[in-house]
């Protein structure tokens, strides 16, 4: 089962991997890009400013981000685990500061 959190831009685009990837490692992360838009991204890779999907590999597991217009979604898949919870938590807030962004509160 998968699990997300959405955060919110309202006034401005979402932010750039760049940014996020700064933000991620404030927090005391290593990210590794693993996959950019469904292909397999070398770790140093910087993603086209027009990315759709990144796989991003942290700490406690592997975060997608999925960018929309205005939004980007933090999904993790399975549940049951505390060390993902972690992870999809660190992203949403990463991507947050990143671009001034509001995190939707958990229904």
């Amino acid at each position: 089962m998968g699990v997300e959190r959405v955060i919110r831009f309202r006034d401005g685009p979402p932010p750039g991997w760049p940014e996020i990837a700064a933000r991620l490692a404030e927090s005391g992360e290593s990210p590794i890009l693993r996959m950019i838009d469904r292909l397999p991204a070398f770790p140093d890779e910087v993603p086209d400013p027009a990315w759709k999907e990144l796989r991003v590999g942290l700490t406690g597991g592997m975060v997608t981000l999925r960018r929309e217009a205005g939004t980007i979604r933090c999904v993790v898949w399975g549940s049951d685990d505390p060390a993902i919870h972690a992870a999809l938590e660190t992203a949403a807030r990463a991507v947050a500061s990143a671009g001034d962004g509001t995190i939707d509160p958990i229904s």
